[in-house]
């Protein structure tokens, strides 16, 4: 089974330096709460179909 994802928090004011780095720390949370989205829209379809089968 795949490890459950915990939703990313944003960047703490003040983190991001604003300084054009190349990832930003706003680069890897965006990353981490794309991932998270699609694996809570993943397991929300694996429940949908678990809830249509016949037992």
């Amino acid at each position: 089974m795949t490890k459950i994802l915990e939703k990313p928090i944003p960047p703490a004011d003040g983190a991001c330096c604003e300084s054009g780095c190349s990832p930003c720390v706003w680069d890897f949370y965006y990353e981490e709460r794309k991932a998270w989205k699609a694996q809570q829209a993943q397991l929300a379809q694996e429940a949908e179909n678990n809830k249509h089968q016949t037992p």
